[in-house]
């Protein structure tokens, strides 16, 4: 469980993905696992926090370029979409500069990308040492390019979730994703409104960062035109410490998207104990177990998705049965657990690249 890096001279990492600025409030789930391995004794360099697409492709290039000489092993994540080909010319890049490298599989939509992209994906799982995947239902998708693909979870500091077993008396709902269509936030306000006719006494928070492809806007238009800002609060994205102190105040967890991989906001729901809603696309039902550990509905159905809610506010052995073992589930993603598999990971593909020098 303690497991260090393998050799001081030999601890350097540079981490490629698309790592947020710091401004924005938010850490996403790769530099999460950086900040992990600095704490255990890792060297790690970020790369990169631009936010325009075109600077942000340059400052990867460079870094693994310019700073080829600062580290011995690159961890770099895999999107779908034109953030896969920054991911592409890094695996491209650090081949040539016969550097190591191992693939992190990132984002619900992979699978489909593959499908009319599969010289490529098979070129850079190829390039790459390692290809790790945070779920299950990546793996077995992707399976068909490279066979030996490991299951690595997202980790979460499960001390830091206040845990409460819910039952009854349940009126709190939270959201907790992005602004951006793929997790259909607009949904939401259909789900209220159906819950609030239906004569349910409730409150919604909706939190998340604004991705500025008109998804915020068309939520507040829902609200306004149905006269729900009584019920549902807004709040624009907040600092990864305050997430857990949000979740503890909120009973349900409502998740509505359209696309999803392994969501760390789940995860950090389930670790709160909040009875779990959700639409079961992509890694979700791979992730969730329908009524054992929450409720999984059809993508873009109000009414199922207020039937499922209504059943919890009304069922309190349903309830109690989801929050506890939500909570037991989210034990298992604990960075005690997490964090050793990676680091075990890590020194493999360094150990093996030693020796092929030799």
């Amino acid at each position: 469980m303690n497991q260090q890096p393998y050799d001081e001279m030999h601890n350097s990492i540079l981490y490629i993905g698309s790592h947020i600025p710091k401004t924005r409030k938010y850490v996403g789930s790769g530099e999460t696992i950086a900040n992990n391995l600095s704490d255990r004794g890792w060297s790690i360099i970020l790369s990169s926090r631009k936010e325009k697409k075109l600077p942000r492709l340059l400052d990867m290039m460079w870094t693994i370029f310019s700073r080829r000489n600062a580290y011995h092993i690159a961890i770099v994540d895999v999107f779908s979409g034109l953030s896969f080909y920054w991911a592409y010319a890094s695996g491209l890049l650090l081949r040539i500069l016969k550097i190591p490298f191992i693939l992190v599989l990132r984002g619900g939509a992979l699978p489909e990308f593959s499908q009319s992209h599969k010289k490529i994906i098979t070129s850079l799982f190829t390039w790459a040492s390692k290809v790790i995947s945070p779920s299950a239902y990546l793996r077995e998708k992707l399976f068909v390019f490279r066979d030996d693909i490991e299951l690595i979870p997202n980790g979460l500091a499960i001390n830091k979730y206040y845990y409460s077993e819910r039952r009854s008396s349940l009126n709190q709902l939270i959201w907790l994703r992005a602004f951006h269509k793929i997790y259909n936030p607009s949904l939401l306000p259909d789900v209220i409104d159906a819950l609030i006719s239906d004569g349910h006494n409730l409150s919604c928070t909706m939190i998340g960062p604004d991705r500025g492809d008109g998804s915020l806007q068309d939520v507040q238009q829902k609200i306004d035109s149905r006269k729900l800002n009584q019920y549902i609060e807004v709040i624009l994205g907040i600092d990864k410490i305050e997430v857990p102190d949000y979740l503890s105040k909120a009973d349900i967890f409502i998740n509505t998207t359209n696309v999803d991989n392994t969501p760390v906001s789940v995860i950090e729901a389930m670790a709160c104990g909040l009875c779990v809603v959700s639409t079961n696309v992509g890694g979700i039902p791979y992730l969730l177990e329908d009524g054992v550990d929450a409720l999984l509905v059809p993508p873009n159905d109000p009414a199922a998705m207020a039937q499922a809610v209504k059943r919890i506010l009304t069922d309190p052995q349903l309830a109690n049965r989801l929050s506890s073992n939500a909570r037991r589930k989210a034990e298992s993603f604990s960075w005690e657990k997490v964090l050793p598999m990676w680091e075990r990971l890590i020194n493999d593909v360094l150990e093996q690249n030693e020796t092929q020098k030799k």
